[in-house]
């Protein structure tokens, strides 16, 4: 199968490991095993392969984290990318056409066109707030198709689809029986009302729910992630997972079992980060006017508006030849005139305060 480049991974190895100051990153300075309360036992765990569709135990750690799923309705992969990947090979054929919300991970329209698919782009305007006019949406939707995909909360913007609207889009797509898989790997990372939104998978029967150890739960290492939606397409894409899983590490399900029991500590230590965050990049907008930011309601990124005459990608490589900084360029995201900014990354004001002077 041939597939694009990927833009963002493709960026991102080739200039992360060089940056003295990383603003690329999505994560929330990641927990180390002494930060979590393992049994000693786990030293005398054989090295075994894991349970194949994931422990009972995660699987019920995770069902708590939704309204209406059950342990069923859920399957355990490698990462959030590995549970993407399953949906779209499990539920798309030649032909299928998709809609895909962006900005959005690449996988989200880039596997589809490689299996075929007719991929309607639909993209979030800033006018907007980033959020989808529903209007457009409803016209874009056809009963031709077959997904409807999206991230919620958005990466790279950082907006929040309410409930409310939530439940308008799946009423979209259920007039004209239609998938929808949300990509929730922020979920439960909302700065405003409940931390965590409602999952699609708990609002539309057609709905699926992606999520990952890695943002919420600051275990990026883990590499483990999982669907949640209805049993019969759990049940065809633990067919197609068998070409590529078998199991995840029994020591990734052991500790994500672990976080996931702790999670209402560990939300609590990753607001006091964001919330810093949050805090040094208004004050830092504030001083520098001529960066025009909607200011995220969840996740861990904010988009960034330049008005430079300078493509993003220049506009990267020159900062971070001249401060040490790593910004994602937009045109990785197809967002051209804008850069991606991780807000909870570490000597976040060190950092800003170096672009600061290379603006001036």
């Amino acid at each position: 199968m041939k597939i694009a480049d990927f833009k963002i991974e493709e960026w991102m190895n080739k200039y992360e490991a060089d940056a003295e100051y990383d603003l690329t990153t999505t994560c929330i300075s990641p927990l180390s095993v002494n930060d979590l309360p393992y049994e000693k036992s786990i030293f005398d765990k054989k090295l075994d392969y894991g349970d194949i569709e994931g422990s009972f135990r995660l699987k019920t750690a995770i069902k708590a984290l939704y309204e209406n799923q059950q342990v069923g309705n859920i399957t355990v992969t490698h990462g959030a990318i590995g549970a993407n990947q399953l949906v779209f090979l499990s539920l798309l054929e030649r032909g299928d056409e998709v809609v895909s919300i962006l900005p959005a991970y690449q996988q989200h329209y880039s596997i589809p066109e490689a299996l075929g698919c007719s991929v309607k782009k639909y993209f979030l305007q800033e006018k907007n707030n980033w959020l989808p006019d529903l209007n457009e949406l409803d016209e874009l939707v056809t009963l031709k198709t077959k997904l409807i995909c999206f991230t919620n909360p958005n990466n790279p913007t950082g907006a929040v689809i309410a409930d409310n609207m939530l439940k308008e889009i799946a009423e979209i797509a259920n007039k004209k029986n239609v998938w929808i898989l949300s990509d929730e790997v922020y979920r439960g990372l909302n700065f405003i009302g409940n931390s965590y939104s409602r999952s699609i998978a708990d609002i539309y029967p057609k709905g699926i729910s992606i999520g990952s150890m890695s943002k919420t739960y600051s275990l990026p290492g883990l590499r483990l992630g999982w669907i949640a939606g209805r049993e019969d397409l759990i049940k065809e894409i633990n067919h197609q997972r068998q070409y590529n899983t078998i199991s995840v590490s029994a020591l990734d399900d052991y500790f994500a079992s672990i976080a996931l029991e702790n999670r209402d500590k560990i939300s609590a230590r990753n607001f006091k980060i964001m919330n810093n965050g949050l805090s040094i990049l208004k004050n830092w907008l504030t001083e520098n006017p001529g960066v025009k930011c909607i200011l995220p309601s969840g996740g861990t990124t904010a988009l960034l508006r330049y008005g430079a005459d300078i493509s993003s990608k220049e506009l990267c490589i020159k900062i971070q030849q001249e401060t040490g900084v790593a910004l994602l360029p937009g045109e990785t995201m197809e967002m051209e005139g804008f850069v991606r900014i991780g807000f909870c990354a570490d000597n976040l004001k060190i950092a800003l305060n170096k672009i600061s002077k290379f603006l001036v």
